[in-house]
């Protein structure tokens, strides 16, 4: 795999690094081995609780259209712009 990303390791980082991935390994292998066809999918692993309930909630709110600044507006407050789009330095 270090070959593959182009990096260069020491041999005890080789021998480091193939000790952690063989145990990763194993360890997905044994849980191929849990039953889970009897169990439903996982959409959250927290229930729904809106944001009333003393915080910030995880229910999102419904999509809905407001209006804006006119662009006039927004316009005066950029340092600088072509009273079409904001004008940014070049940064390469």
């Amino acid at each position: 795999m270090a070959h593959l990303a182009r990096i260069k390791l020491s041999d005890e980082e080789l021998r480091t690094f193939q000790e952690q991935l063989t145990q990763i390994v194993d360890y997905v292998n044994e849980l191929k081995k849990v039953d889970v066809a009897a169990l439903e999918p996982l959409t959250n692993l927290q229930p729904a609780a809106p944001a009333s309930e003393g915080h910030g909630g995880n229910v999102l709110r419904q999509d809905a259209e407001k209006s804006s600044l006119d662009r006039e507006t927004v316009m005066q407050n950029a340092p600088a712009h072509d009273n079409e789009q904001f004008l940014v330095p070049k940064i390469i």
